[in-house]
This record gives C-alpha cells, sequence and structure tokens, in this order.
C-alpha cells in the first residue's frame, strides 16, 4: 500500500499487453486516481505495444462538438468556395487510444459519442450539411480523478474491462522486450480457442460475485483468450481463465460468495462402551442379566454373500459424495484471494454515493449569462450576442449555390473575388447555462416581549442552513420588522459571520407592521428572482397585526392592510412559508398564509433543528 491507501498495482504491464492484444474486445481501462506521470507513462505504453503509428489522443471535459466529432472545415470553405469537411478527434484516432482526463465531470455529449464508438467502432456525422461515415476503432483511457461523490458515469465504466489503481508507471525497457510478444500474440489471437466449459465458468463467477453486467463476462472470456495468446498457447487453460477473472471481474465485484468448505477428516468410529462389570454378591444385580458372549473372530464373507451394490468397499464413500471442485468454484476462490481488505465497503461505498448530496441549482437556459453551451437561430437582439463562427458555419454549405443565384444580377465589385454570402436564416447567437440556486428570505417579527426566542430560533436555522449553502449555491437573507416599519438586516449573503454578527446585533419590542413586511418581503422576492435565483419567504409571526401600512396604530385597520398585503403576495407566486409562532394558533396567522398562498405550520416551541429541517422541506417543494 502506499502513502494514499491505495493498492500499488502490479498489474500494469500486463493489462498494457492485453490491451494491445485485443483493443477492440477489451475496449480500455480506469485508471483510478493516477498521478500525471503514472498515466503518461502507461498511455505511451500502451501507444508503443499497439501498431507502429497508432494515434493517441486527449479529449477534455470541455470539447466542442466540431473537435469531437468533424464538421465543416470552416477555413478550407471559406477559401475555395465549396463545403470542404474535417474530422474530429474520435475519428482521427483510429486505430489508437483515447484518454480522457476528468472523466467523472465529462458532458452528456460526449458520454454518448463515446459509449457509441465503443460499441460499434464507427461515427456517424450528420450536421451543418455534412453527413459521413468516419472509422473509430479506439480504445479508451478513462482517468478517475473524482473527488467526494463524484463517480464517472456506470455506462463508460461498463465498455472498458479494467480498472487499475496506477501509482506505478511502466517501465521503458519491460515494455520494448514485450513489443515482439504482443504482436506475435495479436497473430496468435484469432487462433485460440475457448472450451464451452471456461465460459460457463466465467459467467458463474461472475454471477457468484454480484457482477451485473453483461459485457463484463464477455470481457473476461477476451482477456482469457489474450493471456492465452500473450502466453503462446493455443487454447484457454485454468491459469488464463483465473488472470481474466481476477483483472475483469474482481473490480467489479460487490459480494463475497459462500466458498465451499473442504470436509473435515473423518475420524475412526469409537469402540462401542463395555457394560460395567457385576458382582455376582451384590444384590441389586437382576438374576435373568447373563454375560455377553466371547467375542467371535469376524470372518470375511464370502463374494456370494454380498448383495449386488455393495460392491464398493465400505470404509469408502461413493464417488459422487467426494465431488472435485468445479472450474466456478477454482475461479471464485482466485477472485476472493484477489479481493484486498476493504475494497467491496469501498465500491459499496462509491456505487450508494451516485446521488450528490444537497443541491447545486438546476441548470438554466440564458441568452446574456452562465456558461456557454452552443447556438442557437436567431437575431442578435435583446442583448443576445452573435456567435461569428457558428454563423459563417451555418452560411459556408450554400455560399456555391448562393453565388450562382446572384451571379447573373450582381457583380461583385472586386474583380470577381469570392466574399461570403450571409442571409437571416444563417444567424447564430451564443446560448448560455446557469445554475439556479436558492435564496431563502426570513421575515422575522421582532416586535413583543417574545422577539428574543423567536430571533434565536432564526439566528440557529440560518446558520444551519448557512452551513451547507456552500455545497447547494444557497444564499440567506434577513428582514425585520417591529415598531412602525421594517428594515432589510440582511441582504442575500453565504456570508456566516456577517450573518451572525447582524443577528446578534438585532434590537427587539415596539409594534407589529405585518403589511409593511410583506410589502418588503414581495419587493426582496422579486429582486431575487430577476437576479436568476429562486426566492423562499419565510416568516415568522403570530400575525397580530396592530400597526397600519401608512404607519398609525390601530388593529382593524392593520389587518386589513396585512391581508391585502399578503393577497398581493401571493400574486406571484413566490414559495413561502409561514410560521406561526404564537403559543396556540392565531387565526389571523392562518388566513395570512393562505392569502400568500403559503405553507402555514404551528410551531410555538421551535428550535434551529426543527425549523432548517422545514426550510430545507420548503426549498426542495420550490424546486419541484
Amino acid at each position: 500500500m502506499d502513502t494514499a491507501g491505495h493498492p500499488i498495482a502490479p498489474d500494469a504491464p500486463l493489462i498494457a499487453a492485453l490491451l494491445a492484444i485485443d483493443p477492440r474486445g477489451l475496449g480500455g481501462v480506469v485508471l483510478d486516481h493516477p498521478m500525471h506521470e503514472q498515466a503518461r507513462a502507461f498511455t505511451d505504453a500502451v501507444q508503443r505495444l499497439l501498431a507502429v503509428g497508432a494515434p493517441l489522443r486527449r479529449v477534455p471535459i470541455g470539447v466542442s462538438a466540431d473537435r469531437l466529432l468533424g464538421g465543416v472545415d470552416l477555413a478550407a470553405t471559406l477559401h475555395s468556395g465549396r463545403l470542404v469537411s474535417e474530422r474530429g478527434v474520435l475519428a482521427a484516432a483510429d486505430g489508437g487510444l483515447v484518454v480522457l482526463p476528468m472523466c467523472e465531470r465529462a458532458t452528456v455529449s460526449v458520454r454518448t459519442t463515446m459509449c457509441e464508438v465503443l460499441d460499434h467502432g464507427t461515427l456517424q456525422v450528420a450536421r451543418d450539411g455534412v453527413g459521413t461515415t468516419h472509422d473509430a476503432r479506439v480504445m479508451a483511457v478513462l482517468l478517475d480523478e473524482s473527488v467526494e461523490d463524484e463517480a464517472i458515469h456506470p455506462a463508460l465504466v461498463d465498455r472498458v474491462a479494467f480498472r487499475l489503481p496506477l501509482r506505478d508507471g511502466c517501465d521503458p525497457s519491460e515494455v520494448d522486450a514485450l513489443y515482439a510478444v504482443v504482436q506475435g500474440a495479436r497473430r496468435r489471437l484469432p487462433e485460440v480457442a475457448l472450451d464451452d466449459r471456461w465460459m460457463i465458468a466465467l459467467c458463474e463467477t461472475a454471477s457468484a460475485f454480484g457482477v451485473d453486467s453483461l459485457r463484463a463476462p464477455l470481457m473476461a472470456v477476451r482477456c482469457a483468450r489474450a493471456h492465452a495468446a500473450l502466453a503462446g498457447r493455443d487454447a484457454v487453460e485454468q491459469a488464463d481463465a483465473e488472470v481474466a477473472a481476477r483483472l475483469v471481474l474482481t473490480p467489479r465485484a460487490t459480494r463475497v460468495p459462500q466458498l465451499p468448505e473442504s470436509p473435515p477428516p473423518e475420524s475412526p468410529p469409537a469402540p462401542p462402551a463395555e457394560p460395567p462389570p457385576t458382582d455376582p454378591d451384590d444384590a441389586s444385580a437382576p438374576d435373568d442379566v447373563e454375560p455377553p458372549p466371547p467375542p467371535e473372530l469376524e470372518q470375511p464373507p464370502n463374494a456370494d454373500d454380498l448383495p449386488p451394490e455393495s460392491d464398493a468397499p465400505q470404509n469408502e464413500q461413493p464417488e459422487s459424495e467426494q465431488p472435485l471442485p468445479s472450474d466456478a468454484e477454482l475461479l471464485r476462490a482466485a477472485v476472493a484471494s484477489a479481493l484486498p481488505p476493504g475494497m467491496l465497503e469501498q465500491l459499496m461505498a462509491r456505487a450508494t454515493s451516485g446521488t450528490v448530496q444537497g443541491r447545486v441549482g438546476a441548470e438554466e437556459q440564458s441568452m446574456l449569462r452562465g456558461r456557454p453551451r452552443g447556438a442557437r437561430g436567431g437575431l442578435p437582439r435583446g442583448g443576445a450576442r452573435l456567435h461569428l463562427l457558428e454563423t459563417l458555419r451555418a452560411a459556408a454549405p450554400w455560399q456555391q449555390v448562393r453565388r450562382r443565384d446572384v451571379a447573373a444580377s450582381v457583380r461583385i465589385a472586386s474583380g470577381g473575388a469570392p466574399r461570403v454570402s450571409i442571409r437571416r436564416e444563417d444567424f447564430r447567437i451564443r446560448r448560455f447555462v446557469e445554475r439556479t440556486g436558492t435564496t431563502v428570505i426570513f421575515v422575522v417579527d421582532a416586535s413583543g416581549s417574545s422577539a428574543l426566542q423567536r430571533l434565536a430560533e432564526a439566528k440557529g436555522a440560518i446558520e444551519l442552513l448557512l452551513a451547507e449553502s456552500y455545497a447547494r449555491r444557497d444564499r440567506v437573507s434577513l428582514i425585520a420588522f417591529r415598531g412602525s416599519g421594517t428594515e432589510l438586516l440582511l441582504p442575500p449573503t453565504r456570508a456566516l459571520a456577517r450573518a451572525k454578527k447582524v443577528l446578534a446585533a438585532l434590537p427587539g419590542g415596539g409594534g407589529t407592521p405585518v403589511a409593511a413586511a410583506l410589502d418588503t418581503a414581495t419587493q426582496q422576492a422579486l429582486s431575487v428572482r430577476r437576479d436568476g435565483s429562486i426566492p423562499l419567504v419565510v416568516m415568522l409571526s403570530d400575525g397580530r397585526a396592530n400597526i397600519a401600512r401608512d404607519g398609525t396604530p390601530g388593529r382593524p385597520a392593520a389587518q386589513r392592510d396585512a391581508l391585502a398585503a399578503a393577497a398581493a403576495f401571493g400574486q406571484f407566486g413566490v414559495s413561502s412559508l409561514f410560521v406561526d409562532t404564537s403559543p396556540r394558533g392565531e387565526p389571523l396567522a392562518r388566513s395570512l398564509a393562505e392569502s400568500m398562498r403559503a405553507r402555514y405550520v404551528l410551531l410555538p416551541y421551535a428550535d434551529a433543528n426543527a425549523l432548517g429541517g422545514l426550510v430545507r422541506t420548503a426549498m426542495q417543494m420550490a424546486d419541484a
């Protein structure tokens, strides 16, 4: 084991040789958290063991569709005046290998394209006026650089045979020594025979270790044939099947089956217990007990006296009761011995952590801000940005046709030099994707004698939510109302220290201007929505309004204004939660919640954990 707790892989040269012998059948390898130098050394070794001149291409996670798939060669098309296509990275890597760094963060388009190429070995391109098919017989090297709960998509992992926790690279001298052997094994591979019993044994072993993929046994069979070819054999033997089970099935194991135990050695039967001696003078001894007969020598029975079914010796068990280990049992023992301690726990932990904890925000299309995500047809108006390259790419296939259309009526002033004809339908505007977070707006009633308790509850809930805001990209805002007005104490922020400082300095006491608080909450929620975030208003109050909108005291007018403000709030469809802090529930608070279209919760004895749980539930409902 190395200092990082990962096993040092001694199988790197062997896996490199097997991949070079059958690259299409084995698909590739996942390098588990490799160092940069070791990963490059391994990929260079595989490239040297492949055919001379085998290409090697790296596909970054942010690769564009033009670079990955190919399409229109824009420069050549504009220069020549006719449509010229170009090959993408995958087509250029035909016969070689493709390296995907940070594969756990690959986009959906990259994952889908790689799966198609690994399955069929061809790449179909139908875009930008280009329709063609390229050979893409590639082998994939997936670099797993995941942290915490990240993981490579199972569809990609399922299409490669090996998973290698690489910590040491391949020695170049050792790789050069394997080159001639690998070339001979590649020529010998089609002639290697495989008995059906080894195929059945590999399938049974995969099922016993909980390998659900149907591709895994097929790759194990190919690995066994490649190993037999590497060893110079014409047929798969037990050693080849064991290597295939260890390299292909062991990293995919999810459970350890109950291996058959060898029967304990038989012990000779115990002699019968002799009865205790009888004393003739003992009055308690029964009179009718006869002494045992003297022992007689056992005579061997005649052969004619034996029954037909007793031809076998009596001291040996039939052969059916002592079966030899089957091929599948041998492979199970080999796979079980190759499992390092704690590996299954790590695999199960990785499988159960496929979903990211918390929320990172939903993706939302935008024309103005966010991460670039291609282009779409449209005019550059209303702040939308023109994508010049995509516009030229859309116009390029039509230049020759358009030039013939306008040649009779329009003469090019510059001596007949070709120019680009761009029409309205060619315009492309940039498309962006941004992630929307949630902004929780706490509206806290700071009036009355119980303000301190409510503020303590709000403070605890805000601190709990801020602790998770970095993973969920949520923000928290605080509005306090007391006396004759409201005050925005904390604009939307993720700063925990600032929230604590503001909450500690918040005083209490005075009237209850519920209408003014709802007006301020409405304005703040709409402002948050305009900024691209999802607002969630959490109001903590008993609803006993006694200050009207104009600041004059009076309970009837204050209640009418509060209900009107709540109805206006409800028209905007903002997700909200009304926490009634009165001791036994206030009818006006319930009416306010109904007018706001908010979820009503009676929580007179709220603590920070309970309030935080309610807010998290409301946030999930807001996202839905």
